[in-house]
């Protein structure tokens, strides 16, 4: 579905699941090496539905009011602020990854922090979570990846029970050890959701909204005369550009007519989030174009209904700090190759590109 309209009412219909078990009759003949496996198979608030879905989604909502995400700010800063140091010292001459060097670090730090994942854990994490985005693997690499990925966040469970501390895991722990039937299954899997979700969305929206800049020098005009503002770039980016483009997988529980279309019951739905935000139905035959003084810019980055992203506040929060530090700090920034030479990430589900190179200063 990639339609406005219809992804965002499939996406509120209690018609639809995101539970396999229950509603997709195809997965036990899905193989073991699938390369979207640890999307549909894990057994979390992300792959479940009704009853169960609130019950586990209450546990992990407490970690992302609005008050302890804005608590986040000071520490988000300070990475920032770190960064950029760090930035300053680059040989002009010489291009620098902003992808790897700054958007990819700073979400990934603070989601590190937040789950309390040792520093001598977080380059296995960071490997095992970024494999898991890459939907072109081949079959065995597929299969490799999510036996890596599952023995990663059983180890953070492993230390967490011996040395807990004032984490997310730690909690999950306890909720999983307490009173709440959270087995080791749904601890194992909601760790992978939201360590992995929770950092890769706000790195493409980042490194995305700073192309989206160096590519429209009149967008980037408007906001240094205060004609548009951060606010306005990460809406536009987050609409014409969605971090995470399509979410597998939902499940028709009953049929549905969708205006004269069926969806019979046990179809598997894909809903194009990112390409809702571009339907012309909505924004007009200029959907397609980067403009910060669009007056209407709806759009389902971080989803729609009862599976709406937990962590949208933080992405939005982390871009906030991130993207005016940076263009305050290299006003000369520009890219250091051909926007069409630019390559995308091998994922069907992050939309972001494999690097962004980019010269931070004039070279003199």
């Amino acid at each position: 579905m990639t339609g406005h309209e219809y992804v965002k009412r499939l996406a509120a219909d209690r018609r639809v699941s995101r539970d396999p078990r229950r509603h997709w009759p195809e997965l036990e003949r899905i193989p073991q090496d699938w390369a979207l496996n640890v999307w549909v198979r894990v057994v979390s608030a992300f792959t479940s539905y009704g009853e169960e879905h609130r019950r586990l989604r209450n546990m992990i909502a407490p970690s992302f009011t609005p008050r302890r995400t804005e608590a986040l700010r000071p520490r988000v800063q300070a990475i920032v602020d770190g960064l950029i140091t760090d930035l300053e010292s680059a040989d002009p001459g010489e291009p620098v990854d902003l992808r790897a060097e700054f958007a990819y670090i700073i979400p990934n730090e603070v989601i590190c922090e937040l789950f309390g994942v040792p520093a001598d854990m977080r380059a296995w994490t960071r490997r095992v979570m970024d494999a898991v985005l890459n939907t072109g693997a081949s079959p065995e690499q597929a299969r490799a990846d999510y036996a890596e990925m599952w023995a990663c966040m059983r180890a953070l469970a492993d230390i967490k029970r011996v040395r807990p501390g004032d984490d997310m895991t730690s909690d999950l722990i306890a909720a999983r050890d307490g009173d709440f039937a959270f087995d080791e299954n749904q601890l194992i899997s909601t760790l992978v959701l939201m360590i992995g979700a929770g950092s890769e969305t706000a790195v493409n929206l980042i490194a995305k909204a700073t192309h989206a800049l160096l590519t429209h020098p009149d967008q980037l005009a408007l906001v240094r005369e205060g004609k548009a503002s951060w606010d306005d770039v990460i809406e536009e980016t987050l609409r014409l550009e969605s971090p995470i483009m399509h979410m597998p997988l939902r499940y028709a529980v009953e049929d549905i007519d969708l205006d004269g279309v069926t969806i019979r019951k046990g179809d598997a739905i894909i809903l194009a989030f990112g390409a809702a935000g571009r339907d012309p139905a909505l924004n007009g035959e200029s959907a397609d174009a980067f403009d910060l003084t669009r007056e209407e810019r709806e759009h389902m980055a971080f989803g729609h209904g009862v599976h709406y992203c937990l962590g949208a506040p933080l992405a939005r929060l982390e871009a906030s700090i991130a993207l005016p530090a940076l263009f305050e700090r290299f006003p000369d920034m520009r890219l250091a190759v051909e926007p069409a030479e630019l390559v995308p990430q091998a994922s069907f589900i992050a939309n972001g590109h494999r690097s962004l190179p980019v010269h931070l200063k004039p070279v003199s």
